[in-house]
């Protein structure tokens, strides 16, 4: 009896054998090996970014702006109430938007020259930049508040490094990044820079370096965040080159900067740093803004009243929209739900709201004399990089 059930059993196994052979073979009698094939291949592992240390980690490494979606708004901000903030750089002012009926609530004395509002790192406070007046104007945007202005030399605009360790103060006339703790705006270090007028940046995907536009001398710095050093330096190859605003690309592989005077945006592989090319946009080309679904990105020409529309996967120009009536379309951001394009009228006193998904102008708002670096607050992430809200 033993020897019949282990006879049965080998027989049993050849003829398993047999069918799962047949189970391989094509209706020609060849054997196909795409179940092995596909058996033998190993799950492939989500790529891991290493990051800056002490930066959070990255999200998505094909895309910085993951944590940028609709309404994603952190536990720090969600009940803070929804507004614009608008520097007047000749008023001295910050005129205060309510988004859902387009009117200005409160104006704001600041300091001399107000250039940007800037969200901080940890996003519990907006930093107004009076430049000329060498202050920081802080604002709480839980109440609207300002409190007591910080003496900090030539803050022409603020940004913040990705693990939140320093503040960089982009000090334009002194020629300097000025590296300061991020609460109190303690200075800890000054690099000194050769180029003229350093105004905006953008951080890599792990944010080890990060470019820098300067305005005056048409060149580009390349600086390393952790050594707080400048490691590279270029000249734009277009004469009068003015550049401002730097976006990085969704899957961190380009750095695109706006340029007034060559009308349009430089094209730069941040990592290699090699020259640039230019994809024109229009007259006076000047802010930068991605959309909620990273997949476009709204560039203001600010000399020809429109806004561009680039799209990032067709990697082309697909919109451009014009302004009724004009205007001088300059800094902004996008609304939380990213329905509403949000941005200052420099030479107009006045602020646009665009609808995203239209171009249509839904709003023209009356503020104060020269309406800059505008801030749209809250808006989802979990850390603002600065400026007017770079969110990752």
């Amino acid at each position: 009896m033993h020897r019949n059930l282990v006879a049965s059993t080998l027989l049993a196994g050849a003829a398993l054998a047999v069918l799962a052979a047949c189970g391989t073979q094509s209706k020609d009698g060849k054997e196909s090996a795409v179940t092995a094939s596909r058996a033998a291949v190993p799950t492939p592992e989500r790529k891991t970014v290493q990051g800056l240390p002490g930066m959070p980690p990255v999200l998505d490494p094909k895309d910085v702006y993951a944590a940028d979606r609709p309404n994603r708004l952190s536990p720090v901000v969600k009940d803070f109430p929804s507004r614009v903030y608008v520097p007047n750089t000749e008023s001295d002012t910050v005129s205060v938007i309510d988004p859902k009926t387009y009117e200005v609530i409160e104006t704001i004395p600041v300091g001399r020259q107000p250039q940007h509002v800037v969200p901080s790192w940890d996003l519990k406070t907006l930093w107004v930049n009076n430049n000329r007046g060498h202050t920081l104007t802080p604002i709480d945007p839980k109440t609207g508040k300002a409190g007591q202005e910080v003496e900090v030399h030539d803050p022409y605009n603020l940004y913040f490094t990705p693990n939140g360790r320093y503040a960089v103060v982009m000090a334009s006339l002194d020629r300097e990044l000025v590296f300061r703790d991020p609460h109190t705006m303690k200075q800890v270090r000054t690099e000194p820079v050769t180029c003229y007028g350093v105004n905006h940046a953008d951080f890599s995907l792990d944010g080890r370096y990060f470019i820098v536009s300067c305005e005056f001398s048409g060149e580009l710095l390349k600086v390393d965040t952790e050594k707080m050093k400048v490691v590279g330096q270029m000249k734009l190859p277009f004469e009068g080159a003015m550049p401002q605003d730097v976006k990085i690309s969704p899957d961190g592989k380009r750095f695109y900067i706006a340029d007034m005077m060559a009308d349009g945006m430089w094209v730069l592989d941040g990592d290699k740093f090699t020259e640039p090319t230019l994809l024109h946009t229009g007259k006076g080309c000047h802010g930068l803004y991605v959309g909620r679904d990273s997949r476009e990105m709204y560039v203001s020409n600010r000399g020809e009243g429109s806004v561009s529309v680039f799209d990032f996967t067709q990697n082309r120009l697909t919109k451009k929209w014009h302004l009724p009536d004009g205007g001088s379309p300059d800094m902004g951001g996008v609304s939380a739900d990213g329905k509403v394009l949000w941005l200052s009228g420099r030479y107009d006193d006045e602020v646009y709201a665009i609808d995203t998904r239209t171009g249509t102008q839904l709003a023209r708002i009356p503020v104060g004399s020269g309406p800059h670096g505008l801030a749209v607050y809250p808006q989802p992430g979990r850390y603002s990089l600065g400026h007017t809200g770079i969110f990752r």
